[in-house]
């Protein structure tokens, strides 16, 4: 559908689920794939599992919260490849917790993961793209709760509503560079965690305008548009991929 022929692409998080769905398209349709996650094993079964089918990709396994995996990421995309032209910032972690017992510690590490990382990858990948001239695509990953309230979730809804708000006010900054930069927030997917509900599918599928949750698919076609050649001309935008849940936000609580 997309052509990314002569494209490098970083992909963070993708070892699974959304990520691998994305990192897995990009590389179909032609584009050569950094792939990052923490978990340094999945990171190579992924990067493999691309590479059989008959795509390029080429595993950076870390934490990209972290300064150092951050600059490893950029660096192998420019050494490996020559350049770098679309960043997707997909790695990120929920937490669930009562606002009135939510702990310290857990709000640390989700900013570390959510904002920081988000922000400092953004930064570094955008610099390598300002310096080559030829424009790029970012990507960042929100999530619906950033427009709707979920029960337990008011911290990670935050940070997804802060990613939003870098993504837009951004555009200041990157549009003189011909770099784009968008958000999309799925709502209920179907990945291997979500899976591990035996009810998720039920539940969803009753709430859903749309009659069903979300697939990996789903979300990764629309991240293909947002950093495909023909979407030139969208910056600064969210797209929110739910099914119409948000439309009227029931709750799967009830």
């Amino acid at each position: 559908m997309h052509d990314f022929s002569n494209q490098v692409a970083i992909v963070t998080g993708a070892g699974v689920g959304i990520g691998f769905e994305i990192a897995r398209q990009l590389a179909s349709n032609g584009a050569k794939v950094i792939l990052n996650d923490i978990d340094e094993h999945l990171c190579t079964k992924a990067s493999d599992a691309i590479q059989d089918a008959g795509g390029i990709c080429k595993p950076c396994g870390g934490d990209s919260s972290q300064l150092e995996t951050i600059e490893r990421l950029v660096q192998t995309a420019s050494k490996e490849f020559g350049q770098l032209n679309i960043l997707i910032a997909n790695a990120g972690i929920t937490t669930f917790g009562d606002f009135l017992e939510y702990q310290p510690s857990s709000l640390k590490r989700l900013l570390e993961v959510n904002l920081f990382g988000t922000f400092f990858l953004t930064q570094k990948a955008t610099t390598q793209m300002i310096a080559q001239g030829l424009g790029g695509r970012i990507l960042l990953m929100s999530s619906v709760t950033a427009h709707q309230s979920h029960k337990n979730l008011a911290a990670y809804g935050m940070t997804k509503a802060g990613i939003e708000m870098l993504a837009k006010n951004l555009v200041v900054d990157l549009s003189p560079h011909q770099i784009t930069i968008n958000c999309i927030a799925p709502g209920a997917t179907l990945t291997e965690r979500t899976l591990e509900d035996k009810e998720y599918i039920n539940t969803w599928s009753r709430i859903t305008p749309m009659g069903r949750p979300g697939t990996v698919q789903d979300i990764a076609e629309a991240a293909l548009f947002l950093t495909s050649p023909i979407a030139g001309q969208i910056t600064g935008q969210c797209l929110v991929i739910d099914g119409g849940w948000s439309a009227l936000s029931p709750s799967p609580y009830e």
